[in-house]
C-alpha cells in the first residue's frame, strides 16, 4: 500500500511542477522556468534547434523565443497523464496558450508534449522535454488544431 501512496504523492508533485512551470511561462519568468530543469536536460522542440542539450542552452532558446509570445496569456492543459516509478516520472499532455489576443499566431496551436522527470536531491527536475505538432500526410503541413 505504501507504494501506491508514494506513486500518488509523486504524481501530485509532478502535476504541481507542470503547473508551476506554466505559471512561470505565462509570466515570462525565465529564471523560474529554468528552476524546473536538470542541468543536463535534453529538449526536443518544434523549431530549430530540434535538440538542445543542457539547461543553459535551453535558457537561451527561451530568451530568444519569449519576445514572440503574446503579451498576456495563460496555458490550458488537456488530457494530462502522469506515470511514476521510484525516482523517475513522465507526463504527456496537450497544451495551448489562451488569452485575449485570439489572432496571435501562438494562440492557434495545440502542442503535444512528453516531459520526463527525475527526482534529484528531493526535487522533481525535467530531464527531457519533447514538444511536437502533428502533420497532415495529404499536404505535409503542420496541424495546429484538435479538429482535423
Amino acid at each position: 500500500m505504501s507504494g501506491e501512496k508514494n506513486d500518488t504523492t509523486n504524481k501530485e508533485a509532478i502535476k504541481i511542477k507542470i503547473d508551476s512551470f506554466f505559471t512561470a511561462l505565462s509570466a515570462k519568468d525565465i529564471k523560474q522556468m529554468m528552476l524546473h530543469y536538470a542541468d543536463d536536460a535534453v529538449v526536443f522542440d518544434v523549431k530549430p534547434p530540434f535538440q538542445t542539450k543542457g539547461a543553459m542552452a535551453w535558457k537561451h532558446v527561451w530568451e530568444a523565443s519569449l519576445p514572440f509570445f503574446p503579451e498576456n496569456f495563460t496555458v490550458e492543459i488537456k488530457d494530462l497523464v502522469i506515470h511514476t516509478d521510484g525516482n523517475i516520472g513522465f507526463a504527456f499532455y496537450l497544451f495551448k496558450l489562451i488569452g485575449s489576443e485570439n489572432d496571435h499566431p501562438a494562440m492557434q496551436t495545440w502542442m503535444r508534449t512528453t516531459t520526463g522527470f527525475k527526482l534529484q536531491n528531493g526535487k522533481w527536475k525535467i530531464v527531457h522535454d519533447h514538444a511536437s505538432l502533428p502533420f497532415s500526410p495529404q499536404n505535409n503541413q503542420a496541424v495546429f488544431s484538435l479538429e482535423a
